[in-house]
């Protein structure tokens, strides 16, 4: 059975960053913007992130320029925006394509995992993958990652 570790990214330094490294671990996959009006959930990210860290949480930054050309930078730009703006310190990976045809694996699995509630309709979706590698559920863009919703998922799951 296929589970998210069977798939990889690039981290946005360019480094290999196979999913599987989180095994055990709670992984929230959030399709990330900065010139976007949801941009400021970065911070957010960031507080769920140092707050179950230590429990396990991992909130993994996929840059996507698909939604309204609001990623347009480059991998060392999205960079130094995430960490000088937002203090951002979860790992990032290199941009990629969440939707359509030439949609990151990744998102392909999640699709067939949760149906359509998995692909991003616009900057900040969420998917939620329990320490099993098993795609757990899927939260939209305007959900805030602060929200109830997301915090007692991820309490339930850790």
């Amino acid at each position: 059975m296929t589970t998210a570790y069977d798939f990889e990214f690039r981290t946005i330094d360019g480094a290999d960053l196979p999913l599987g490294a989180f095994k055990g671990k709670v992984v929230l996959v959030v399709n990330t913007a900065s010139a976007c009006g949801l941009t400021p959930q970065y911070d957010g990210l960031e507080r769920l992130y140092s707050a179950y860290r230590d429990e396990g949480l991992v909130v993994l930054g996929v840059p996507c320029n698909q939604f309204g050309g609001q990623e347009p930078g480059t991998e060392a730009e999205i960079k130094a925006f995430c960490e000088t703006r937002f203090k951002v310190d979860f790992p990032l990976t290199a941009k990629a394509d969440v939707t359509g045809g030439q949609a990151h694996p990744f998102y392909q699995w999640a699709k067939q995992a949760l149906g359509e509630a998995a692909v991003p309709v616009w900057n900040f979706h969420k998917i939620m993958i329990g320490k099993d590698g098993q795609a757990v559920r899927a939260f939209s863009s305007r959900t805030d990652p602060l929200d109830d919703e997301v915090t007692d998922a991820i309490q339930d799951t850790l």
